[in-house]
């Protein structure tokens, strides 16, 4: 049976706000007549119109995605006088464009932001946090052995995890308020918008590091270290 060596526990963690790169925008738009598809998108009159203002803006067609349909007949028939709720997913690449990209929506008759997925550099943020957490573990794991007097020898178990805390957005009911005034009102900026967002990770790690053995050493009074032979 394996004997476990003798060993110091360290635990450390580090924590960084990050904001957000890029954001992706569920919209619906209610439309007039029943396509699906890659038909939606190009002869569904008012989801096209949207696509066409959002390319002319700068957008990729790729980044506006049809995601569902919903048809509404008050008959329970599929007729040519049926309409149909066009779900869409619009990815924006750069967080600065998120105001523009509001405004345009906003002054579309029909369309509705349902609401807003944000998106972080979270590779990168873990990286730097696993590279903090563990240079102040090991900052600790030498205070440590110097005090208890003990020498380390190597690392014997490593666990780590992370911990995402999101900040809650803004209440979508006031967006959605405000993006009916912002079309009323056309040469005044968005009110209340939230165009920006922001979240807290955090990398926990926990080392256990072997030392020299313990039970070879005499026993020392606080505060003095074992002399070397």
């Amino acid at each position: 049976m394996d004997i476990k060596p003798d060993t110091i526990k360290i635990s450390t963690s580090h924590r960084e706000e990050i904001f957000a790169s890029h954001a992706n925008l569920y919209v619906t738009v209610k439309g007039s007549s029943v396509f699906s598809g890659n038909e939606a998108m190009k002869k569904a009159r008012e989801v096209s119109q949207l696509v066409e203002v959002l390319t002319r803006y700068g957008l990729s067609p790729d980044a506006i995605q049809l995601q569902g349909v919903r048809l509404e007949s008050a008959s329970g028939t599929v007729l040519k006088s049926s309409s149909a709720i066009y779900r869409l997913k619009v990815k924006t690449e750069k967080v600065d464009q998120l105001a523009e990209l509001l405004d345009i929506i906003a002054e579309q008759k029909n369309t509705t932001l349902e609401r807003i997925e944000w998106k972080y550099p979270e590779e990168e943020a873990r990286a730097r946090g696993l590279d903090a957490a563990l240079a102040k573990g090991k900052e600790k794991a030498v205070s440590v052995a110097s005090s208890l007097g003990v020498r380390l020898l190597g690392v014997y178990d490593f666990m780590e995890n992370t911990f995402d805390e999101e900040r809650p957005p803004m209440p979508f009911q006031a967006m959605e308020m405000n993006m009916k005034a912002r079309t009323a009102v056309a040469d005044q900026p968005s009110l209340n918008m939230e165009i920006q967002h922001s979240k807290t990770i955090q990398v926990n790690v926990e080392i256990w590091y072997r030392v020299s053995d313990l039970e070879d050493r005499k026993f020392q009074f606080p505060g003095t270290y074992p002399t070397n032979k």
